[in-house]
């Protein structure tokens, strides 16, 4: 039978107001990718009653960066549900199907598809789907002891955001998928955080790309595959002989994204699993030289941008008015005139110091784990926490909580401490789901494979289940169901490809 949308099953109605007499099984904060893929597969399971909170009106993913023709960097198939459930109607193709656009898709043959088009599939799911709660922001979260529940202090939000009218629910477990937030290097945050200054962060390039486009000299701070993304979109679309624009990088060269398929095996969860069984101090030593399998340049995208620069090159008679600069930092920053920046860099290499002038910083610049510590201030103390202060998290993405706290909280997207570089792959983002959600029932509901890489990490492979349970079961056992990343293409040839 043809459907124009998933069918919403009748035993999944949304969520009603709870009390500590009918919580909620689980309470989602953020609906990001990872949380919508919690929720997408939590549908499918009828016995457990879940909700999700989120500040924004609508969901949108990193609109700012949504470049025309930039693709996700990871295959369709890492959709919110298919690795795990791939008969979900929750889908990407489910969406196709839904859009009529599935012939069209099979013969585009198109692996990796656009940003666009994967914000637009999720914003379908965020439309569709019930239990999703937008325009509500959780304003605190506590323990009750008594009935051995979670508080969460909720107030629903005007069109304005004003708050229109506060409320509690109840619930036995939490996930935060909060997401992160844009990061500012610290001798660029006074500039950044001015009033009517042209510093801004990457993710907001395309509320401003209009003004940057007429803005005389423009620079990039970044070395990673949003940095050359922008770069690349800003040296196409400007005056040949006259781009007026500069890299820097402080990585010591424009290097290349990991993208071999053994490579790619440690986003998988066998991987996952390995990192995880890591001593605390190993796992920190590890991360920072992993920093190309998810902080390098596509090689598409480098090869576009050569393209581009040779050509300009080659028509205007001479060397474009680009420069791109590896191997430095910016020490300090400030202002010089009303329309003029300074920046004073550093090259590592060299030991050499100069003044760079410019009128626009785009800062691509990352992004850090969203701070939560007001949110879970009340359960700070009950927190367990390494030895560099972060939260512990264990193999099925919970926080290590003393035993007096009988309820879980998971977390998304805020682990690459404990789990390694996956943690923030959409790749993942299944199979964290099912992780979790087996975690909350006493069987499986979405039965996992205990191998996933032809790769055997260590000599003593982690094996899945071996950790024992730390929180208590839900009270009723679901039914189990039958069986980024970004890069523009080179528009003068094929499409190109990367990861997120």
């Amino acid at each position: 039978m043809s459907t124009a949308q998933p069918p919403t099953p009748p035993s999944a109605p949304e969520p009603g107001p709870t009390t500590p007499e009918q919580p909620l099984d689980l309470a989602g904060i953020g609906i990001g990718p990872f949380n919508l893929s919690l929720a997408a597969l939590a549908h499918g399971v009828p016995t457990l009653r879940t909700a999700f909170y989120e500040q924004r009106p609508a969901f949108h993913w990193h609109p700012g960066l949504l470049i025309d023709g930039a693709t996700v960097q990871v295959p369709f198939l890492a959709d919110l549900v298919t690795l795990t459930d791939p008969a979900s109607p929750w889908s990407f193709l489910s969406y196709l199907k839904a859009r009529e656009r599935l012939f069209p898709f099979y013969i585009a043959e198109r692996f990796h598809i656009e940003r666009t088009e994967y914000d637009a599939y999720c914003r379908w799911v965020s439309e569709q789907l019930p239990g999703l709660h937008f325009g509500h922001r959780i304003d605190a979260v506590r323990w009750d002891h008594d009935h051995e529940l979670f508080e969460i202090d909720i107030s629903r939000l005007g069109p304005d955001g004003e708050t229109v009218s506060p409320r509690r629910a109840h619930a036995r477990h939490l996930v935060l998928g909060v997401g992160t937030e844009p990061h500012v290097p610290e001798p660029l945050r006074p500039l950044a955080d001015a009033p009517g200054v042209p510093v801004l962060h990457a993710a907001d390039y395309l509320e401003h790309r209009e003004r940057l486009l007429n803005t005389g000299h423009i620079t990039v701070v970044g070395s990673g595959q949003s940095g050359a993304e922008v770069f690349l979109d800003l040296l196409r679309n400007r005056p040949l002989g006259a781009e007026g624009l500069h890299w820097l990088a402080r990585t010591p060269s424009f290097a290349p994204m990991e993208y071999s398929k053994l490579g790619l095996e440690q986003f998988s969860p066998d991987y996952a699993r390995y990192f995880h069984a890591l001593p605390e101090a190993v796992r920190d030593q590890l991360l920072p030289g992993q920093w190309q399998l998810y902080k390098g340049i596509a090689q598409e995208t480098i090869t576009a941008i050569h393209h581009e620069l040779y050509r300009r090159a080659q028509q205007g008679g001479g060397w474009p008015g680009a420069v791109l600069t590896p191997g430095v930092t910016v020490r300090t920053a400030g202002r010089i005139a009303a329309a003029r920046l300074e920046l004073h860099l550093e090259h590592a290499q060299q030991g050499t110091r100069t003044r760079h002038t410019t009128e626009a910083v785009v800062l691509a610049t990352g992004y850090r784990e969203r701070r939560v510590d007001t949110l879970l201030a009340a359960l700070d103390p009950y927190i367990r926490r390494d030895s560099s202060e972060r939260p512990r998290v264990d193999d099925q993405h919970r926080l290590v909580l003393d035993p007096l706290i009988t309820g879980s909280v998971h977390v998304q997207n805020a682990e690459r401490h404990t789990h390694g570089v996956g943690a923030p792959d959409l790749g993942l983002a299944a199979w964290r789901s099912a992780v979790i959600l087996n975690s909350l029932t006493d069987t499986p509901v979405y039965p996992l494979p205990p191998r996933t890489a032809f790769t055997t990490f260590g000599l003593q492979p982690s094996r899945p289940g071996t950790a024992a349970p730390q929180r208590p079961a839900a009270p009723s056992a679901p039914v189990a169901r039958g069986s980024g990343r970004m890069h523009l293409p080179d528009q003068r040839g094929g499409l190109t490809r990367t990861r997120t």
